[in-house]
This record gives structure tokens, sequence and C-alpha cells, in this order.
């Protein structure tokens, strides 16, 4: 009697196991997260936003983290982008990737704002005095960090090839705040730099604000969001825009042994609705600039 009961229970065991669908079996879905600064401090800000999402939809979700000069080549094999605006109306444009959040970061939530910072004692305070001197640039695929300072030169009479002594975009990771560094220890005479960037070394007491002027600042436009590719489903990306829309910072997920706030580690304040007609503004400025999608030869 008793052998038979224990066969009854493990051939139960075995139908409950059968039955039951492995993690491996769960839809994977690939999100490509753009590098800021490096590989390691984005997939440290958004591994933990990546696990939250696999367990609020039930799915499985895989972070990659990818250069923004890799992205295009890259877009084809993700299902959801998150990225600058540039990038995103360039895929857009090509991949016909639909934006579904804007993720809100500083003082102008989901939009950035690039900036021309000099030191006060340079006296610097014009676009036009920075006729002659040199300049130090983020990245080139950055908005506000490269882009939103070119049209600014340009649209006050100054061509950054020919007015310039020379501008140049440093190398390696963490490039906006060399920039600023670079102007702070005299390297360059001005640097073009997302306010975000320049309010949070303020913040954090890296530097102090006091010592910069702004020399010339660009209009505020949509910066980094979350979008989909055409590899999803209209029901599924809508799940997703709405676990995205509804993060607050009490949800957590567990990481390493601890329990973290998913927006606090992601260094996000939130995500809002957004459209693709909001973009309209970054798609001028980058057929003013002739920079991508846009860029004629």
């Amino acid at each position: 009697m008793y052998r038979q009961s224990a066969l009854i229970l493990f051939s139960l065991f075995l139908l409950a196991a059968c039955g039951s669908s492995p993690s491996e079996e769960l839809p994977t879905y690939r999100i490509g997260y753009m590098i800021c600064n490096s590989e390691k401090e984005t997939l440290d800000r958004f591994l933990p936003l990546t696990r939250y999402l696999g367990e609020k939809l039930g799915a499985r979700f895989e972070a990659v983290a990818i250069d923004t000069n890799d992205f295009m080549k890259e877009v084809d094999n993700l299902h959801f982008t998150h990225t600058n605006s540039l990038l995103y109306i360039m895929m857009q444009r090509f991949n016909g990737v639909e934006v579904l959040a804007g993720e809100k970061r500083g003082s102008h939530g989901y939009g950035s704002q690039g900036v021309i910072l000099a030191l006060k004692k340079s006296g610097i305070a014009s676009v036009e005095d920075l006729r002659g001197k040199s300049m130090i640039f983020g990245p080139m695929l950055a908005p506000t960090g490269f882009m939103s300072q070119i049209d600014l030169l340009e649209r006050s009479g100054l061509d950054p090839e020919e007015d310039l002594a020379f501008y140049t975009i440093p190398p390696g990771s963490f490039k906006h705040e060399k920039v600023i560094y670079g102007v702070m220890f005299e390297k360059y005479d001005a640097g073009a730099i997302p306010i975000f960037d320049f309010e949070l070394m303020a913040e954090e007491g890296r530097i102090d604000p006091e010592e910069f002027v702004v020399v010339a600042e660009g209009p505020v436009i949509p910066y980094c969001n979350f979008a989909v590719t055409q590899r999803v489903d209209e029901q599924f990306a809508q799940r997703f825009k709405n676990a995205v829309l509804q993060l607050t910072m009490d949800d957590t997920v567990e990481m390493n042994g601890e329990r973290v706030s998913v927006l606090a580690r992601s260094l996000t304040d939130g995500f809002e609705a957004v459209q693709d007609s909001d973009f309209d503004i970054v798609r001028d400025m980058a057929r003013r600039t002739n920079m991508p999608p846009y860029q004629e030869y």
C-alpha cells in the first residue's frame, strides 16, 4: 500500500513538472540600451528595470548595451530600444520603429537642452566670442551634446570648420564628463554639454557651477525614450508601454540579494507618453545641421 501511494505521488509530481512552463520556454525579447557613459554603467542602470519588466509581463527580457555608432546595425535584431532622440528618428525612418514613452530626467523632464559652457574668467560671453577659440563636443550622435551646439553656432553665423581654432570629441567612456572637465581645467575654451550632465555633476559636488557661464543654449528637445520594433505585436507593445508608464519609485526588484528601486537605479524620474510628432523639432535640427538621417554628402 505504501509503495502504491508513493508511486501515485511520484506520477503526479512528474505530470505537474511536465505541465509547467520553464522560464526558458517563455517568450524572449531583446531590449537594446544605448550606451550612455560605458557598457558597465549602462547595464548597472538598466538590468533591474529589465528584470522588473520581465516579471511584470511574464516574459524573458535580455538587456543588450549597444554603442551609438553600432545601433543601426543591430536594430533589426532587437524587439525594443532605449536610445536618444536622434537615434530614434534614424530608426523610425529606416527601420519603422515606433516610440512608446519618453524618459523623464532632470529639470526638463523627458526633454534635454544642449548648452555651450565656458569658464567665467575666460571672458567668453556670446557665440561671437567663440570665433578663433577651441571647443570640445560630446559624441557626434548626441543630440544635445553635439548637434544642438552645431546648430547654435551655424545659426549665429559661425562655421565650426572655419571659424573655430579647432574642435574635438574626447575618446573613450564618460564623454560628457570629459567635456566639462576639459573646460574646467582650461584645456579647451568652451564645451558642448547636455544641461542635465552639468546639473548632475554640480549636484554631486564634482564641479562648482558658479565658475561657469552658459554662453548659449539650444531649445529643449525630446531625449531618451523607449521604442518598439516591427518584430513585436501591437498588443504586447501596448502592455510594455503601460508597464513603463506606470512605474513609480516604489516599484522594486531583487538584484544580487537586495531589493532596489527600479527607477532610482536607472537614474530616471519616470516615463511619460510621447508621440512621434514630438520629435519633429529634432528632425528639423538634423536637417539644418546635415545630420543623419538627412545628411547629404
